[in-house]
């Protein structure tokens, strides 16, 4: 049986100027998440946090959103883990992720930052530990790979790319819960290959 996660992590930045940006899918995957599972997500200082535990037919879960912008997360996430007296391999983090095409979605159990920012902090915040599963969900790229793209994932969808939004995220949120219910490796056999097929498929989407 391979692992299930305890903890979900969504990650994105904190206020009204940052909500529906590319960068905050990690918030918005998880947000949807609590609404399945009749979870309020509440703010907990404490924790740098907003966090919500949902009762699933494998245990209880506990879902959470740092509020300490994107590029220091690993403070709350290293806190809760301390709190739950969890491990990482207990940890699933899901992001945004721009070298991946709006609409995929792709489940790992470890590995490095990617250049992320936010996975960057929370794996300097558990002293260099990659041993935690993440859930990346396409947002596409604005430019080549090397150059600037810090506008892009900061700025919000355009009105034509954002049924394949909601459809990624009910995609990525489907995944968790079978990641929560079956385990890792279940959820990754299932849903590494999948994405939303856009209607512009073909005819490029300007990313």
């Amino acid at each position: 049986m391979s692992a299930r996660p305890q903890l979900v992590v969504g990650l994105g930045n904190p206020g009204p100027e940052y909500a529906a940006t590319r960068h905050n899918m990690g918030f918005v995957v998880v947000e949807q998440l609590a609404g399945r599972w009749d979870c309020s997500l509440r703010k907990k200082w404490r924790f740098q946090a907003t966090v919500g535990e949902a009762q699933r037919p494998t245990g209880k879960v506990i879902l959470a959103c740092p509020q300490t912008f994107m590029n220091r997360s690993g403070a709350a996430v290293a806190g809760l883990l301390r709190w739950l007296k969890l491990s990482p391999a207990e940890l699933l983090v899901v992001v945004d992720d721009a070298d991946l095409p709006l609409g995929q979605i792709r489940l790992r159990p470890a590995g490095g930052s990617g250049g992320h920012n936010g996975l960057r902090s929370i794996i300097e915040a558990l002293g260099g530990n990659e041993g935690f599963a993440r859930l990346r969900v396409g947002i596409g790229r604005s430019a080549p790979v090397g150059e600037d793209i810090t506008g892009h994932v900061l700025g919000k969808f355009a009105p034509a790319e954002r049924a394949a939004v909601a459809e990624a995220v009910t995609l990525a949120a489907d995944a968790v819960a079978v990641c929560v219910e079956e385990g890792l490796t279940a959820a990754m056999n299932r849903f590494n290959r999948k994405r939303v097929i856009r209607e512009d498929d073909g005819k490029g989407d300007g990313n």
